[in-house]
């Protein structure tokens, strides 16, 4: 029987991201594998764990091979864009009971690149069966469901659409600072409004951006910490949940499973939301970041507008700097991308985030972080909190 050990994030790396017409998921799963084993310092033949969604039939069998890997334990926990944060604290109650010493996490797609090439259309279909078959006929896309939600928020509490289009403003002034962002042009809220409509009320600008990319996250047992070449980042507490799959079931569009899983995380961890210095939220849509924000507890329910509003996730004058790469608005979304989430996470509490580096009044890096990921169409989140020290 193994005592129960901390969990430490040591390593952490993205592929090549954004235009990438030249490699497939597998190289990029690849690529970002061997970067984040290499800013660990550790070799390959110490993961024993392995966890993949996303890709071939068999995953994550398919994606260990291709990689060189025999792993005795895996996930391949699907839940979409909350899928990583959930792994990621699977992982770590893994590596806790003695299960696994060190355990990789892979992503990698060519959302972009396949769409450009006529491998796939732009739109994805999840299928017409099981609870899906009561409301596909009615055209709902997955864009629409979270316009819908959006729109309901707007009527129960007056939020407005100018409030919305500021989370898409901000993140872009993140992007602006960070040399890896597809789109780093500031825009202004009137440039949001008055783009090409989507799904009311979303017009383009609201909505993330398509990219090819992969990242990449390895964890391990606290006494592997010593060997690498980076500062540990300990898993200080997670928590996930799932809502629903029909729309009809959501009890109520204006709140997210972030409630819950937020809730959960920060109680293991210990730790209150304003104790929080730097927050990754998943942000495939503008209210995901809003609704998010106010469902972890950062501002109370329905006062999400207002709060951002304000600034407040900039990292340049934020209050609570949010998605410090531009994310998936700006930055680069290939598709589940909560794993990049974890990965910035990480850089800014290591301070290697250059010019979109966070600071602390006496300019150290901030020392705990979350990362809150969303999947589906608020069907599940998963959320990690992290810290150093």
């Amino acid at each position: 029987m193994v005592a129960r050990r901390k969990v430490a994030v040591v390593g952490v790396a993205l592929s090549d991201c954004g235009r990438v017409d030249d490699a497939t998921p597998y190289a990029l799963h690849a690529q970002a594998a061997r970067r984040a084993l290499a800013d660990a310092g550790l070799d390959r033949s110490l993961v024993d764990g392995f966890a993949s969604a996303g890709l071939g039939t068999l995953a994550p069998v398919e994606v260990a091979e291709y990689l060189g890997l025999r792993p005795t334990w895996v996930d391949s926990t699907s839940v979409g864009g909350s899928t990583w944060e959930v792994m990621a604290a699977h992982a770590a109650d893994a590596i806790t009971a003695g299960h696994a010493r060190a355990v990789l996490l892979v992503y990698g797609s060519t959302a972009r690149a396949d769409v450009r090439a006529g491998r796939r259309t732009g739109t994805l279909s999840f299928g017409t069966r099981g609870p899906m078959q009561f409301e596909v006929p009615y055209g709902h896309t997955l864009i629409a469901k979270y316009a819908m939600a959006a729109r309901r928020h707007m009527i129960e509490y007056g939020t407005t659409i100018e409030q919305l289009a500021e989370v898409a403003v901000q993140a872009r002034a993140n992007a602006a600072l960070n040399p890896e962002a597809m789109f780093r042009t500031p825009i202004t809220v009137d440039e949001v409004l008055s783009g090409p409509m989507i799904a009311d009320p979303f017009t383009k600008l609201h909505c993330c951006v398509r990219s090819d990319g992969g990242a990449a996250v390895l964890l391990v047992a606290e006494e592997y910490v010593r060997d690498c070449r980076t500062s540990p980042v300990w898993v200080l507490g997670s928590g996930e949940s799932v809502s629903h799959a029909a729309m009809s079931e959501w009890p109520d569009f204006t709140v997210s499973p972030a409630a819950v899983s937020g809730r959960l995380a920060f109680e293991r961890a210990g730790v209150r939301p304003a104790e929080i210095e730097v927050a990754e939220i998943y942000d495939a849509f503008t209210y995901m970041t809003l609704v998010t924000l106010e469902d972890l507890g950062f501002c109370g329910k329905g006062e999400g507008g207002a709060f951002v509003e304000k600034g407040r996730l900039r990292v340049e004058g934020g209050e609570l700097p949010v998605n410090t790469d531009g994310g998936g608005l700006s930055a680069q979304h290939p598709g589940m991308r909560g794993l990049f989430l974890l990965v910035e996470a990480v850089r800014q509490l290591r301070g290697e985030c250059g010019e979109r580096q966070v600071r602390r009044r006496d300019d150290s890096p901030p020392r705990l972080a979350v990362a809150s990921g969303t999947g589906g169409w608020f069907c599940s989140s998963g959320t990690v909190v992290l810290g150093v020290g």
